[in-house]
């Protein structure tokens, strides 16, 4: 994966993943109205996912095995540009973003991106997982 970034801050590091650009034979019309869509994100979770729950239409509850339960709620949004996912928990600040870039009438580039405030050691505990977790999205989001 390019763009791991680990940033100094206090006790705590900023941790920056992200997944390679991947090319999805949609317009970024297309691609936006799906994402922002926030039941669609079942049809982009890992095999290994334990549970899906729709809480609202602005916020989902998922948990892979093995890994505690997360809330994401939609934070932002740029029409066919921008979606930005964040955790609804201040335990775990984090966020996710998908960076739509149209290439043509149907033909969109996506970049996901994972950036959170952790202290080391849960640093190195996650960054293996989410590096997966979001590769896994960004692979999922070209099926669609």
């Amino acid at each position: 994966m390019s763009g791991r970034k680990i940033h100094q801050n206090g006790n705590n590091n900023i941790m920056h993943l992200e997944t390679p650009k991947k090319t999805i034979q949609k317009s970024s019309q297309e691609v936006y109205d799906f994402l922002i869509d926030i039941k669609n994100f079942e049809q982009l979770m890992p095999e290994n996912i334990s549970k899906f729950e729709l809480i609202n239409e602005e916020r989902f509850l998922f948990a892979l095995k093995g890994m505690p339960e997360i809330v994401l709620q939609r934070k932002e949004t740029i029409p066919t540009s921008k979606v930005v996912l964040g955790a609804a928990s201040e335990k775990l600040p984090f966020t996710l973003t998908a960076n739509i870039v149209a290439l043509g009438a149907n033909e969109t580039e996506v970049i996901l991106s994972f950036e959170g405030k952790f202290n080391a050691m849960m640093a190195m505990m996650i960054k293996n997982p989410i590096t997966n977790f979001i590769g896994t999205l960004s692979d999922n989001l070209q099926k669609i």
